[in-house]
């Protein structure tokens, strides 16, 4: 069971198992959520699903690929303003796509399991800054979760909601958006 509303994120990248299984050990993971739009790699066939789903319960740890956060999203049927704060394309469709029913579910999805587990998301890269694993955790903490990044090589860091990339709004309704003017310019 997570404590105090806690989840934490991480990339694979190139790093061997027994690295990669590390922080996943130090933080008491015992549930890690795939949330690659794609969950294999061709580079290292090491982090393929199901190669993944074997080592991971051999070091006590459930995998589960939760698709609707994937990434690599594209143009969602939304006003374009909405999210005009982010100026990379990628980071600015997955923000539209936040907005979506099928995002929104998969969001639930993932408090619900992190409610009975102690959750890790990830994906490929390493760190969440190039990730939409930051959107993913700035949707998070609007909902009023602790996110923790752990990267390789250095202690666990607290997400801050927009930290990295565009200026956050968060709702009424707790959706975080991204206007071109959120920073007062």
């Amino acid at each position: 069971m997570s404590d105090d509303g806690e989840i934490w994120t991480i990339g694979h990248w190139t790093c061997p198992v027994p690295t990669f299984l590390e922080p996943l050990d130090q933080a008491r993971i015992d549930l890690l959520v795939d949330v690659r739009a794609q969950p294999g790699s061709r580079r290292n066939p090491q982090f393929g699903s199901a190669e993944m789903a074997r080592w991971l319960s051999d070091a006590g740890i459930g995998y589960l690929h939760l698709p609707a956060l994937g990434g690599r999203r594209g143009r969602q049927s939304v006003d374009p303003t909405i999210n005009a704060g982010w100026q990379n394309a990628s980071f600015k469709n997955y923000a539209d796509y936040t907005l979506t029913d099928e995002y929104q579910r998969g969001l639930a999805e993932l408090i619900t399991l992190a409610r009975s587990h102690r959750v890790a998301i990830m994906c490929g890269e390493p760190v969440p800054w190039r990730c939409h694993r930051q959107l993913i955790a700035n949707s998070l903490v609007a909902q009023g979760w602790t996110v923790w990044h752990l990267i390789s090589g250095s202690a666990p860091r607290e997400h801050r909601l927009g930290q990295w990339g565009a200026t956050p709004v968060v709702d009424e309704r707790r959706r975080v958006t991204y206007p071109a003017d959120a920073d007062g310019a």
